[in-house]
């Protein structure tokens, strides 16, 4: 073994071994590793480290450390160049082509990157030792090549009000108490991807503070069973199908997205040595825009990654269905690949046009990245829809495999659900449940909430635009500022 890198099998080993309180449909979980509802994303997970000892994939998923020049995963590193935004984008493409499927890392690796960052300023300013405490945990990271959460996104209550303004404070993650050897935490974050098969969580704060917030602006690491840590698992589109049937998953293997979870933090202890933030409620907004920018550029990679293998499936369908011929069929599979590679696009552009931070990282283009990110919420359900037109309306009333296998109806099922008649009837009910899976439900949502809605696109590209540098351009054009002679 390469110190700082493992392989998908250590990191089951690792799940086994830790004791996270989980809960999904009533039941306590057990074993993470083992359990049917979760084990398509510790699959895709497992992927990231393998891959990465993949002679046609090591050159994207590894680099060096800048910190003690061992290899490394990617996911643990700091980007520290536009040649290294460049290579994450990339290795993102290709671990969706591979997975069809969320794979989980980049979040807590986006993490790593905004925090990088942010403490160091926070240490410019106000002489604390943040960066040099979360410069040993990224050493720690870096050596056991961890996979650990980004933890941002809170309940928020009514979002009418501040996190000091809220009824019940809870709805924010707040420290309730100070000790001379850490602090204690309280509240929950929704929607973590990747949270139940995690090996710990990377907890920020999610909006910008005023002074009366700074009991909210607080970020730390915890592990994944730290005590008073719960995980209720997320519902996603069809998830019982993952319970003793393999066509009707779809992606059997890599499942449909992340593995959300909500978690709560039930007065968890957390050790000063894993505190990157407790009241600088002035430096709140940089984190979030940095983990913003950094999230929102990684979607014209994954994504896309992801809308080749749809692509790919809905072409095979369409040879199945005998349609593939057909110009309007061309026109429509020309279309998605257009607004594919259009997001691609985005994603480079606001990785080559990335740029230094104070601490020597670099960070992605913030205007680029939100508009990649804003594209995705559009050109992601196009791509879908276009799909499903491709397919038609068998996607949405497909029998089941059951009936498919049954003595008496099965083949009634196998000689009706025949096209091309060279083409098995499994086929095309298995192409037809991966566009169904990847098209339906939970999936789309991901692409239109995931880091930020289209709002918060909306709003960074407002702050972002140059408005004023822009209609300077236009009043000298128009010679508005010049006087008549």
């Amino acid at each position: 073994m390469i110190m700082g890198m493992i392989r998908g099998d250590e990191y089951r080993e690792r799940l086994q071994r830790v004791k996270p309180e989980i809960y999904y449909l009533g039941e306590k979980i057990e074993s993470v590793a083992t359990h049917p509802a979760f084990l398509p994303h510790v699959n895709a997970v497992a992927l990231t480290y393998d891959m990465a000892w993949a002679p046609e994939f090591e050159e994207l998923l590894t680099t060096k450390s800048h910190l003690t020049g061992e290899k490394i995963n990617i996911f643990t590193h700091i980007h520290h160049s536009t040649a290294d935004l460049v290579q994450k984008v990339k290795a993102l493409r290709a671990l969706g082509q591979q997975t069809g499927s969320c794979f989980a890392r980049c979040v807590g690796h986006d993490a790593l990157n905004a925090i990088y960052s942010v403490t160091y300023d926070m240490d410019q300013k106000n002489g604390t030792e943040y960066h040099q405490r979360f410069l040993n945990f990224l050493k720690e990271v870096q050596a056991k090549d961890l996979f650990i959460s980004g933890a941002m996104t809170d309940p928020k209550g009514d979002r009418s009000l501040s996190p000091s303004e809220q009824a019940d404070p809870d709805q924010y993650l707040h420290v309730v108490e100070k000790r001379r050897d850490g602090i204690v935490v309280r509240g929950a974050k929704a929607h973590i991807t990747g949270a139940v098969n995690a090996l710990g969580h990377l907890v920020m704060p999610t909006t910008s503070m005023k002074e009366a917030d700074a009991d909210f602006a607080v970020c730390f690491y915890v592990p994944v069973d730290a005590p008073g840590l719960i995980h209720i698992f997320g519902r996603q589109t069809n998830d019982e199908r993952k319970c003793g049937c393999l066509i009707d998953q779809g992606n059997v293997e890599y499942g449909i997205v992340g593995g959300e979870a909500l978690v709560v933090f039930d007065d968890v202890f957390v050790p000063w040595e894993h505190v990157f933030m407790c009241g600088e409620y002035d430096f709140v907004f940089e984190l979030v825009e940095r983990f913003a920018t950094a999230h929102r550029q990684n979607y014209g990679g994954c994504k896309v990654g992801l809308s080749d293998a749809l692509i790919g499936a809905t072409y095979a369908l369409a040879e199945v269905q005998g349609t593939a011929k057909a110009s309007h069929i061309r026109d429509k599979l020309v279309e998605m690949v257009h607004l594919a590679e259009t997001l691609y696009c985005c994603s480079l552009a606001c990785s080559c046009q990335g740029y230094a931070l104070p601490a020597g990282n670099f960070m992605a283009d913030p205007l680029l990245a939100n508009v990649t990110k804003l594209n995705v919420t559009r050109h992601i359900y196009e791509i879908a829809r276009l799909a499903q037109d491709i397919a038609g309306g068998i996607l949405a009333t497909l029998p089941s495999e059951i009936d498919w296998q049954d003595s008496r109806v099965g083949k009634y099922v196998d000689k009706y659900l025949k096209g091309v008649a060279s083409v098995p009837a499994e086929t095309r009910m298995r192409l037809l449940r991966l566009i169904e899976g990847m098209t339906c439900g939970t999936a789309l949502v991901e692409s239109m909430h995931g880091a930020g809605s289209p709002q918060a696109q909306k709003i960074m590209i407002m702050r972002r635009a140059n408005w004023e540098h822009k209609k300077r351009l236009a009043q000298k054009l128009a010679k508005i500022r010049e006087r008549p002679k």
